[in-house]
């Protein structure tokens, strides 16, 4: 029997072990998926819990998303000892593998920016979202706010989702609207980018969107540190706040650097297209838990996945992996009042005007607000649920495609 181990049983992890168990003749092949938390969250809903969304509808138990025929192993990782294709469990047991997956993710780590988890400070007037504990203690906080100066924070790059910080800027102005406080709130950016977004047509239309809002854009900003209602850069410069929304610094799993796989950011570094390790023959890294050159998104979980599952099946045959994964993401960006925008991309080709996935008629437009593609970002969750974890088929390419995008003059 050979051994296939997946660490992790968030998005990406998920989703391998479904589809490769429905691939792999379970008469040669055990699949085993290690995972400590008993819960596996819809990140993606996080951001909707500060504005009013029900907490509960964020997440559903571990085990119940994984088919029959799946071991789940329930264990904190020590580390991994690729030179004896083993796994080491905190409580000193060891996993053998054949073949290894790591999809453990990255995790948000306030502790890297000194200031930033004073106990004065963090969840009282400095709150995160991109954990479920950090929505929900946000969902109170700005109930209580009564206006100043409200500030939305990115650490530094890579971020799972880089477009939540917008979406949540996006989301305050429009909710601050509905409750008539707007005018109380002023609405600040602050970004290590110099501009809205990594690529220049999408920064181009997203900041015209923070003009329009009033929201200001504070780019270039490298936070050094988080002091009682300021933030302070490298360079000296001062953003003021009364209630600071920070994305902190997003960081590999600690295992990782223990086990000598990661970067400096524990990212496991790997081929970007086949997603095997750059170091071992065995090794792959899915999600957010590899150093490619894109973002860490759901969708790049979903279609590096489809391109992975043939490949994996061809490397354990002793055959060369033919297929190869362009980068591509898309992602619905809310907007605000019952809209949003798509864009749709890859590691050539920056975002684009147009519509997606059909040219002309859609129904998404890229790079364009429309209710459309606001109720297509509603409607994910229930192809997350019921569609992309079961491992079941999307018709949509994995490949970027071109059709239907045009440039801008």
């Amino acid at each position: 029997m050979r051994r296939l181990l997946v660490l992790g049983a968030g998005t990406a992890g998920t989703m391998v072990a479904n589809k490769l168990r429905r691939r792999l003749d379970r008469d040669e092949w055990d699949i085993t998926v290690v995972e400590q938390r008993d819960r596996h969250y819809y990140q993606p809903g996080f951001l909707f819990i500060p504005f009013g969304a029900a907490p509960a509808t964020a997440f559903r138990p571990t085990g119940s998303l994984l088919r029959s025929g799946i071991t789940l192993r329930r264990g904190e990782i020590d580390r991994v000892l690729p030179a004896e294709s083993e796994v080491l469990l905190a409580g000193g047991e060891r996993l053998p593998y054949d073949q290894l997956v790591i999809a453990t993710g990255v995790e948000p780590r306030p502790d890297q920016t000194p200031g930033m988890l004073d106990p004065d400070r963090w969840r009282r007037n400095v709150f995160d979202f991109y954990t479920y504990e950090g929505a929900v203690a946000l969902s109170h906080a700005l109930r209580r706010f009564p206006g100043g100066r409200l500030v939305v924070h990115v650490t530094d790059l890579p971020i799972k989702c880089p477009v939540a910080p917008l979406e949540f800027a996006f989301l305050a102005d429009a909710w601050l609207r509905e409750r008539g406080m707007r005018d109380r709130v002023e609405l600040v950016y602050a970004t290590p980018l110099a501009g809205a977004f990594t690529k220049p047509v999408a920064a181009r239309h997203l900041g015209a969107m923070l003009d329009e809002r009033k929201i200001a854009l504070e780019p270039d900003f490298l936070v050094e540190r988080v002091e009682e209602h300021r933030l302070v850069s490298y360079d000296d410069r001062e953003i003021a706040y009364d209630l600071l929304v920070t994305v902190p610094l997003n960081m590999g799993a600690e295992y990782v650097a223990r086990s000598g796989l990661g970067d400096e950011l524990n990212l496991v570094p790997v081929d970007r297209h086949t997603l095997l390790s750059t170091a071992w023959s065995n090794i792959f890294a899915l999600g957010d838990a590899n150093d490619l050159p894109t973002s860490k998104a759901g969708s790049v979980a979903h279609f590096s996945v489809e391109v992975f599952v043939d490949n994996f099946l061809q490397h354990v045959r002793g055959e060369p992996m033919t297929g190869r994964f362009d980068g591509h993401a898309n992602c619905f960006v809310e907007s605000g009042a019952g809209r949003g925008l798509l864009i749709d991309f890859n590691y050539e080709t920056e975002p684009l005007p147009g519509s997606y996935p059909l040219p002309g008629v859609g129904p998404f437009r890229l790079l364009k607000e429309s209710p459309v593609n606001h109720w297509g970002k509603l409607a994910f969750r229930w192809l997350y649920w019921n569609v992309l974890l079961p491992g079941r088929p999307v018709p949509l390419p994995a490949q970027m495609s071109m059709a239907g995008k045009h440039p801008e003059e």
